[in-house]
């Protein structure tokens, strides 16, 4: 076992072959139990132990934060040169701090069950912060650059599929057992405890996965470590755009779990199977994206999908007006729907955009540089939001529409508008998206084009793979009024391109 987590001198094509399946067996397993032991389950569990907003915001930040131990993680890399000893060692530490979480109710008092699980969650992301700092490096060595977009896509398709298929059954047994036990938590507990038996068994084919030996490289002192992707004027632009971006994200996505359990009073079968229209739509354009990302480029990819993603956010208040209506269910659903095919851009494009943009040898600090930049952002803005939610709770913007007989009185009134509460963090956070997309202008990548010869490639490729599953033209025209429609309201709100914008091109000369 031992042999398998040291280095080795010289990779045949047939060992990075083999690693590539056991990360792919890795992704998946691992995907289970992020999805069993986090996302709306992990949220439904602290409200049960009595979270505040400003808990779930703190709860939300705790992963982003723990990515500053990334620094020091970068010397133990350069000191040992065993970055799989070190991820798999790590991963084992974090996942052991989970079995903490689920035992929780069984052995906490309800006054220190909120205080165990942040320290818990500190813990856990702590050990893995050092796991992901040392695999990045890894993995940048491992796979070839020639089909790093491919093979990444398929990596999270896989793993997105494995872990919807898993997250409902997890939601139906959560809605099935809550009803026949006394303490509901403790239903959370037996959850946890089936995802982390997922993340432990993953660990044994990451250990299969061979590991190239690191170059020699001169890293110096801390200061020069953070001081060179800063000095790199197109990392710094990559640093602005993820930092801006993960702060956008993460002002709202901790708390759609919440609006929908709360506000919308769903049930978690609900809350996950909407979950699972996302995923679904990751898997299936996963791969569409990722050929798109070989064959022009990850920015590319990125200024079609991120406005996309954002926009998705953007339609979350009109799913109340101001309490559920006829149209609540069609808008949650095709928010899924269209946050799931663009976030698979996002996921894969921005990911495979800082490896690329890492230099070989020193792929570790930059990386991690990356990874602190991105958590700051991520750490600060639930933090932020979980405040403002409880700010703006009692706030509300009302316009009504209304139609007055001068002799009958009024005959009908109708709420155009209502934005209560969440409804502001969700448009404050379309507000910094759009800003995040303009520093993505700013970067410089090989290969890049317009964002509209993307969405046409998109749209040729969607509507190639509907006339091979159906010959009604009917349902083959069907495709084209939504990307219309989109593509309009992304140059709408992206007015800065080639073809019309009245901004001045970017200093790195190349606009969205």
């Amino acid at each position: 076992m031992l042999r398998w987590l040291l280095p080795q001198d010289k990779l045949a094509e047939a060992d990075v072959d083999h690693g590539m399946r056991m990360l792919l067996y890795d992704g998946a397993l691992a995907q289970v139990m992020g999805v069993l032991t986090g996302g709306a389950f992990l949220v439904a569990f602290a409200l049960l132990l009595g979270a505040p907003n400003k808990v779930i915001g703190l709860l939300a930040a705790i992963g982003p934060a723990s990515q500053v131990l990334q620094i020091p993680t970068i010397f133990l890399v350069e000191r040992t040169r065993k970055r799989k000893l070190l991820t798999v060692g790590g991963a084992f530490a974090s996942r052991l701090f989970m079995v903490l979480i689920a035992l929780i109710p069984w052995f906490a008092p309800p006054a220190s069950r909120l205080p165990i699980l942040i320290i818990a969650l500190f813990a856990y992301f702590g050990f893995g912060a050092i796991a992901g700092c040392s695999i990045n490096s890894w993995i940048r060595d491992l796979i070839p650059e020639r089909v790093m977009g491919a093979y990444f896509a398929k990596r999270m398709a896989v793993a997105i599929a494995v872990g919807a298929v898993l997250s409902i059954l997890g939601a139906a047994g959560v809605d099935f057992f809550k009803a026949r036990v006394a303490q509901e938590t403790t239903v959370y507990s037996g959850l946890f405890g089936v995802g982390v038996a997922f993340g432990l068994v993953s660990l044994v084919f990451l250990a299969r996965v061979p590991e190239p030996r690191m170059a020699d490289s001169k890293s110096g002192g801390l200061v020069a470590v953070l001081a060179g992707p800063f000095k790199d004027l197109h990392f710094r632009n990559l640093l602005f755009f993820l930092g801006s971006w993960n702060f956008a994200v993460n002002l709202a996505g901790p708390f759609f779990a919440v609006y929908m359990l709360r506000r919308l009073g769903l049930s978690m079968t609900w809350v996950l199977g909407l979950s699972v229209i996302s995923q679904l739509m990751n898997v299936l354009f996963l791969r569409l994206w990722g050929r798109l990302s070989d064959r022009f480029s990850n920015k590319s990819v990125l200024a079609a999908s991120g406005p996309l993603f954002m926009l998705s956010i953007l339609l979350w208040p009109f799913t109340t007006m101001p309490d559920k209506y006829f149209l609540t269910f069609p808008l949650l659903i095709a928010i899924h729907v269209l946050a799931g095919i663009s976030i698979a851009g996002v996921m894969l494009c921005a990911g495979n955009l800082a490896l690329k943009s890492a230099p070989r040898g020193t792929a570790t600090s930059y990386l991690a540089v990356n990874s602190l930049v991105s958590g700051v952002a991520a750490t600060l803005a639930p933090i932020i939001a979980g405040f403002a939610a409880d700010w703006f709770d009692p706030q509300r913007i009302t316009v009504d529409l209304s139609w007055a007989h001068a002799l009958r009185g009024t005959a009908f009134q109708l709420k155009a508008i209502s934005v209560s509460g969440l409804d502001f963090l969700f448009i404050l956070s379309f507000i910094v998206g759009l800003y995040a997309m303009h520093r993505l202008s700013l970067i410089k990548e090989e290969g890049e084009v317009e964002e509209g010869v993307v969405m046409t490639e998109f749209y040729g490729e969607v509507r190639r793979g509907v006339s091979h599953v159906s010959n009604v033209p009917g349902l083959r025209q069907l495709t084209g009024f939504p990307y219309g429609m989109l593509k309009a309201m992304v140059d709408k709100a992206i007015p800065n391109r080639r073809n019309g914008g009245d901004e001045p091109p970017s200093e790195a000369g190349a606009d969205i």
